[in-house]
């Protein structure tokens, strides 16, 4: 057995509920498959609706223990788990990189940036801050903000740790509890990280996991009155499901969805930086961000050289397993995106689009078995076809030229999705107009970067709604309670 494989085998397998390492109540369990390699490295409890109501009381009995921690107490424990996290650093993303596909590197910089995360809202829990507002005389007005109680989460595959740590971590701070529902292709990151908090010290029941039939479970976390927010990552279509669900109940929710995000590049912009910009944010994860640029808009008097340097940048890609060195993008993680890839650039093609590199799937030699698909670039794009509509989660680069400052402001907003855009010009007068002008959550200014643990992380539109990070991020994980004391009485 290979240090790699022993990673696996010492994740745990089970549910994790009230403090104990359970089996499904079904007895069931889910295969875990390496999108490189199509094979199964092991098997993990399959939890449904029983479970997730045992995981509910659970939190609900304990959530009133940890918010009555002492803030320095509840601190230390955190920090623990963010110590913890980075020592076993190597481990996580071992983990992470056999069930999900990424390259080493990257995965390691996102434990890494998860445990940056549990740090930052170790400290911040003690920045909660209330008001006091002048009242009438004899009266005192208090604003204080209090624990919702227990808190749902809902992850994705695509960045199956820091999602957890994101979640967690602002509802920890605020005092709550929690149920985590991981995604079923990445559970082990999951479990890996419930042991770390157990492993810190945090009271039985104040987190709690259960992975397996996401119907089942969503639809008791959406109905039960004791779960007082849900918090969901994912595909718009399900964050709608979850959020229709939720109304019965009148609960808090947040929603980080879908993306479509424009990279606009104007005339002034030093092409060399933007290329290398673009290509190492567009190629992490191999395209399957949700703030990943999708369009690429291009001022038509540097499109021919800006094309011409994409297009060799691209080329220089190296895609294969991540566990291998050098390795710039990974599987994608199903056969199913595949299929969605290969539509949109059929129709873009058949539209009139030009094929420039890639374009197909990778299956020879060593990407016979997995999910892997050739870096791609496409130029003239149009708004006819489906690619400037629909998010690709691929390695996919479409070309679309534009004209002048108002036609791409127009361009960039023409779609539903609202999350992170970007624009490269050294125009200030020009970066004051488009910065203002997009109607998205988050914008890069001659940046490729908009996730920063101190600083809010969150849409507009069918994008979604609520923040994480920043201070604003434990705000959505707090109840507002106003107290009227009359000490004139």
């Amino acid at each position: 057995m290979t240090e790699i494989d022993s990673y696996v085998d010492k994740a745990p397998k089970q549910l994790f509920i009230g403090g104990k390492w359970l089996d499904a109540d079904s007895g069931e369990v889910d295969d875990v498959v390496n999108p490189a390699t199509g094979k199964v490295i092991t098997q993990v409890a399959r939890g449904g609706a029983i479970d997730a109501e045992k995981a509910i009381d659970a939190a609900q009995a304990a959530y009133p223990v940890w918010a009555s921690l002492p803030v320095d107490e509840r601190a230390k424990i955190l920090r623990k788990v963010a110590d913890l996290i980075t020592e076993k650093a190597d481990e996580l993303a071992a983990i992470m990189t056999i069930e999900q596909g990424k390259p080493l590197a990257q995965a390691k910089g996102e434990v890494l940036g998860g445990a940056e995360s549990v740090r930052w809202h170790a400290e911040e829990l003690r920045r909660v801050y209330g008001e006091t507002i002048p009242g009438p005389n004899g009266h005192l007005f208090l604003v204080q903000k209090e624990p919702l109680g227990v808190v749902a989460a809902i992850t994705p595959w695509n960045f199956p740790s820091s999602m957890i740590t994101r979640k967690i971590s602002p509802a920890l701070a605020g005092g709550n509890a929690i149920v985590l529902k991981p995604s079923p292709e990445t559970p082990l990151s999951a479990t890996a990280l419930m042991k770390i908090f157990q492993e810190a010290g945090i009271p039985d029941g104040t987190v709690n996991l259960v992975m397996g039939d996401a119907p089942a479970i969503g639809k008791v976390l959406t109905s039960s009155n004791l779960v007082r927010k849900i918090t969901f990552t994912g595909s718009t279509a399900v964050g709608k499901m979850l959020f229709g669900q939720s109304a019965e109940t009148l609960k808090k929710v947040s929603l980080e969805l879908g993306g479509h995000a424009p990279f606009i590049v104007f005339d002034d912009a030093p092409i060399d930086k933007v290329v290398g910009d673009l290509v190492s944010s567009k190629f992490r994860n191999n395209g399957q961000v949700c703030t990943s640029p999708n369009r690429i808009f291009v001022q038509e008097a540097i499109l021919a050289e800006f094309t011409e340097k994409l297009i060799a940048a691209v080329k220089k890609v190296k895609v294969g397993n991540g566990l291998e060195e050098g390795v710039d993008a990974g599987p994608l993680i199903r056969e199913d995106a595949i299929g969605k890839i290969q539509r949109q650039i059929n129709d873009a093609v058949e539209k009139g689009a030009v094929l420039e590199t890639g374009g197909k799937r990778l299956t020879d030699g060593a990407y016979a078995n997995g999910n892997f698909y050739a870096p791609t670039v496409l130029t003239g794009v149009t708004t006819k076809m489906d690619i400037f509509y629909q998010e690709t989660f691929g390695p996919v680069l479409p070309v679309i030229v534009f004209k002048d400052t108002d036609e791409v402001i127009g361009m960039a907003n023409d779609t539903n999705y609202g999350l992170a855009s970007y624009f490269y010009t050294l125009d200030l007068k020009r970066i004051a107009k488009v910065s203002q002008g997009l109607q998205y959550g988050m914008v890069g200014v001659n940046s490729n970067t908009v996730a920063f643990t101190q600083t809010p992380f969150g849409g507009v539109k069918h994008s979604g709604f609520g923040r994480e990070n920043g201070h604003q991020g434990i705000d959505d994980y707090v109840n507002v309670k106003f107290i009227n004391l009359n000490y004139g009485i």
